[in-house]
């Protein structure tokens, strides 16, 4: 094993730099990975998020076994994992209660030392309650959709979807496209994109919408209720992280429904909202911060099933030399979805694609 890796590492918004950083040494009941795949989460560009600068870019990579301590007896060299880059554990009380994801133990548990670098080191913990080997049937840019796209279906298990419900998403990057994607899967009838780009709304056609409303050029109140025989949503999810996309989202709300915030608001920041209306339209908020260990094998099992179009999800490819672009490209968030850098290469059978 070679000492030394390439890392892209994150010091501000427009500084990204590759840098030589350590291999990571493991201890006898860890793993070493080499990274095949990482892509990028649109989370990364939220300055405010970061916890700490400077820091390896990416929390959602594919792994091949490269080396294996002595205690593991579950994977091998050559295994082609997914490791959750945050893993929750059970002696808690949030834990006990459901919330893994909100146990501050959970956010403390992370990859060594990130996803966009040549290796990374896996925990005894991270074995224990967030390992999975990837299916042969699923690709490994399919499975780089794993992470963001179990967070999706984690929210959708409490958006209290019923069989043939209206459900209208308001944002459609990536993780909007999940939404509605992955939708139908609960149960819904009409999927109805909503976004400012028509680029993005044709996308969510090909993942599954039945409907899109773009609010810039028709109000979205009155063509949800022309789509929707004069009804709201059942089911209104926002992507968007702002107070206005919020407060938009939820006169797309029908009485007895539910707004699910499908992305956070900057500390701070104040969402107002008419108090009589809040009472008696009785309309349920819910929310769910990233996914667990129960969400993961879900998704996994819907990806073995071929229930969900990962691969197409993934728009651009770059080399780890090119991360500084790939994560402006990021920011920019135009005409791009999933972007997945590769610390070794890019495939031959993908540079074309």
């Amino acid at each position: 094993m070679t000492k030394m890796m390439k890392a892209a590492v994150y010091h501000a918004l427009d500084d990204i730099r590759l840098e030589d950083r350590p291999v990571p040494d493991i201890g006898p009941d860890e793993i070493l990975l080499k990274t095949l795949a990482c892509g990028l989460c649109g989370g990364e560009t939220m300055a405010w998020y970061k916890k700490s600068d400077p820091k390896v870019l990416g929390h959602e990579p594919i792994g091949e076994v490269v080396e294996v301590g002595a205690d593991v007896t579950d994977y091998k060299i050559g295994d082609r994992l997914f490791i959750n880059h945050h893993v929750g554990r059970v002696d808690s009380h949030l834990s006990r209660r459901g919330h893994f994801t909100r146990d501050p133990f959970y956010a403390s548990m992370k990859l060594d030392p990130g996803g966009v670098c040549e290796y990374y080191r896996v925990t005894a913990q991270h074995l224990r309650m967030d390992a999975h080997k990837v299916p042969d049937n699923v690709s490994t840019e399919a499975a780089v959709t794993i992470e963001p796209w179990s967070c999706v279906l984690s929210g959708l298990k409490v958006c209290n979807i019923q069989p043939g419900d209206t459900v209208a998403v308001v944002g459609a990057g990536f993780m909007g496209q999940g939404f509605v994607h992955l939708a139908p899967l609960f149960g819904a009838g009409k999927v109805i994109a909503l976004d400012f780009s028509n680029w993005r709304l044709e996308k969510a056609k090909f993942f599954g919408a039945t409907h899109t409303i773009n609010p810039k050029t028709e109000d979205a109140v009155e063509a949800l209720r022309a789509i929707n025989n004069g009804r709201l949503a059942d089911t209104v999810i926002v992507i968007a992280p702002f107070p206005q996309a919020w407060a938009d989202a939820e006169k797309l709300v029908e009485v007895g429904g539910t707004l699910h915030l499908g992305a956070p608001l900057a500390p701070g920041t104040d969402w107002v909202r008419e108090g009589s209306r809040a009472y008696f339209d009785q309309i349920t908020i819910t929310s769910r911060y990233s996914s667990d260990h129960t969400d993961t094998y879900s998704y996994i099992r819907l990806l073995e099933a071929g229930r969900i179009k990962a691969d197409e999800a993934i728009s651009h490819r770059f080399e780890i030399e090119d991360s500084a672009e790939a994560f402006e490209m990021l920011r920019l968030a135009e005409k791009s979805l999933k972007i997945v850098v590769y610390p070794h290469g890019i495939p031959e059978d993908k540079k074309d694609a």
